[in-house]
């Protein structure tokens, strides 16, 4: 069974009314020091000795008369605060993992003040399942005030959660580990589950899973999990859940796996999008699609040259194995077409070409939607969770045009690999009103202020914050 720390995220604030030994905490900006009014003399002189002057990332403990911490000083800067993107308050990620413990309250209101509650949890989170000592025992707690409290512990929940799933190495996460998750999930918000497993994959014509999966003793599966009213309109997330990646017989190098538990970023990423959705009831029909799969090297794998059904009917002939994201999503996606959704939302972790063109930060995203391609972008980055448009670009289709078969899943070129991977996706849907496709890295290279190095669920929030402000207007 597979293990989360997510609801643990609630633990990084004290809920309730203001006690009188919550700690202040000042966000000074640049030279901005002589603007908190409630520093005595001996304090502000504190501040001058320790050459605080408000710049970025910077914090001083500020001593009481009795010794004990009276408050908190916390540069911000000039607003330049060295995130990819999003107001300086983000900056706050930084305190939930550096105070000592005890509760803090931010002293004034903030122009973003939710987001610095929420970046406060995302900076405390730290992976620490098989650590000997827990680095979340004791910690600094946030006062949070009850308007907007439950939204704000859900989505720190949901982004715990979907880096839990993508920091568990492959040993302990399992397409049958990911079906547990989900299990719990659906069980929380009350939420339809059902679970193709294994040959049933055959018999029930989702035959891309099937072969990418059929090598592993880790059998594959189809997740299907749907949740809210009928008649509502439909979103429906497609999760790509490899939960290593080999590259079956066009094997990868070592170095190449050695991050290849993160191959089911997608998955958790769509899972934490789920979250979201469930527990902050916005009014939509949900589905939730996880096609899981371990693409292994055996006398079972599917072979380069290989020609294989999909559900929908066309052929596709395997160019390459270490190009099987693409297959299990295909099945995936079929299914979800069928359904006639409003909006199919796409995540995965799909092509180093994405990574080459934006790097790690930096997710692409393709629509055909242009009004979601305009919007979409400047929100993501109003709230910390920057992606950038990428055009699918009718013309290069026929680079996947095979001699034998209906399509091949790859383009063998150096070019606009992450382009063909999406006119790929695309061409399993054709009755959504709106189709995106989301290729993400799902991994932090380094510690940030919004969260230490390790998987990151990317684009979950910024996809949270468009649908709601969709599905609430």
């Amino acid at each position: 069974m597979a293990e989360t720390t997510a609801w643990a995220a609630a633990e990084t604030f004290a809920l309730g009314a203001a006690a009188a030994d919550d700690i202040p905490v000042h966000f000074v900006p640049a030279d901005g020091v002589d603007a908190i009014g409630s520093l005595d003399d001996v304090q502000r002189a504190w501040l001058k000795a320790q050459k605080f002057a408000g710049n970025a990332k910077r914090t001083v403990l500020i001593p009481g008369a009795d010794g004990n911490i009276a408050s908190v000083a916390f540069g911000i800067g000039n607003g330049q605060q060295g995130e990819p993107s999003g107001p300086s308050e983000l900056l706050a990620g930084l305190l939930g993992s550096s105070l000592p413990a005890g509760t803090y309250r931010f002293a004034s209101d903030l122009a973003h003040g939710d987001l610095a509650a929420l970046a406060w949890s995302l900076g405390g989170y730290s992976f620490s399942r098989y650590l000997k000592k827990d680095k979340n025992g004791s910690r600094a707690k946030l006062r949070l005030a009850n308007a907007g409290s439950d939204r704000i512990i859900n989505t720190a929940e949901a982004v715990w959660l979907g880096r839990d799933l993508i920091n568990t190495p492959a040993s302990d996460m399992a397409p049958a580990d990911i079906e547990a998750i989900a299990r719990v999930l659906a069980g929380r918000h009350g939420a339809d589950i059902s679970v193709t497993t294994g040959d049933d994959l055959l018999t029930q014509n989702f035959p891309l899973i099937h072969a990418v999966g059929r090598a592993s003793p880790r059998q594959p599966r189809l997740i299907d999990m749907s949740w809210g009213p009928a008649g509502a309109p439909k979103i429906t997330l497609v999760g790509k859940g490899i939960t290593f990646d080999t590259g079956g017989l066009d094997i990868k190098p070592a170095s190449a796996m050695l991050l290849m538990k993160k191959d089911m970023g997608g998955a958790a990423t769509a899972l934490a999008l789920a979250h979201m959705i469930m527990g902050q009831g916005l009014k939509c029909r949900l589905r939730v699609l996880i096609p899981t799969a371990e693409n292994s090297v055996g006398g079972d794998a599917f072979r380069p040259g290989d020609v294989i059904a999909s559900r929908l009917g066309l052929s596709v002939e395997i160019g390459n194995t270490d190009a099987e994201g693409r297959l299990v999503l295909a099945d995936a996606l079929a299914l979800a077409d069928a359904d006639e959704p409003d909006s199919i939302f796409v995540f995965a972790t799909l092509t180093g070409a994405a990574r080459t063109a934006l790097g790690p930060d930096l997710p692409a995203f393709f629509t055909n939607d242009d009004e979601l391609a305009r919007s979409l972008p400047p929100l993501a980055a109003s709230i910390g969770d920057p992606l950038w448009n990428l055009p699918l670009w009718d013309g290069y289709r026929r680079h996947l045009d095979s001699d034998i078969a209906d399509m091949n899943n790859v383009w063998e070129s150096p070019f606009a690999g992450a382009i063909t991977a999406a006119l790929f996706l695309k061409r399993f849907v054709t009755r959504a009103r709106r189709f995106a496709h989301f290729d993400l890295y799902g991994w932090r290279p380094a510690a940030r202020p919004l969260g230490p190095k390790g998987g990151e669920p990317q684009t979950a929030r910024a996809v949270m914050e468009q649908l709601r402000r969709e599905l609430t207007s």
